[in-house]
């Protein structure tokens, strides 16, 4: 997987689909960005949080459905990798060409 946490990333399908957001966590093949695919949790009252009741928070998407946006262009990028001169593998934008590390 390509995607690192704190990439801005964009939906390209699903109920999401167009919503920009940035990568808060990844868990295997799926990420969790911040804004997109909200959920209802149920949460009953405990010790820790004396009011239990319904709240909105992410959850996973998995990586296939978003992709990285290119910071030079604004547009969803594949990324590519290559060599630099100092011989360090580092993430390139195949669009423009740009250093994505």
């Amino acid at each position: 997987m390509n995607l690192k946490v704190g990439d801005k990333v964009v939906v390209i399908t699903g109920k999401d689909k167009g919503k920009e957001g940035k990568i808060i966590a990844k868990k295997g093949e799926r990420v969790l960005v911040e804004g997109v695919n909200m959920v209802k949790k149920h949460v009953k009252p405990n010790g820790q949080d004396q009011n239990g009741g319904i709240f909105d928070r992410e959850a996973y998407i998995h990586v296939s459905n978003v992709m990285m946006i290119d910071p030079k262009t604004k547009k969803p990028t594949r990324i590519a990798k290559k060599i630099d001169k100092d011989g360090k593998k580092v993430r390139v934008s195949s669009k423009s060409g740009s250093n994505l590390d």
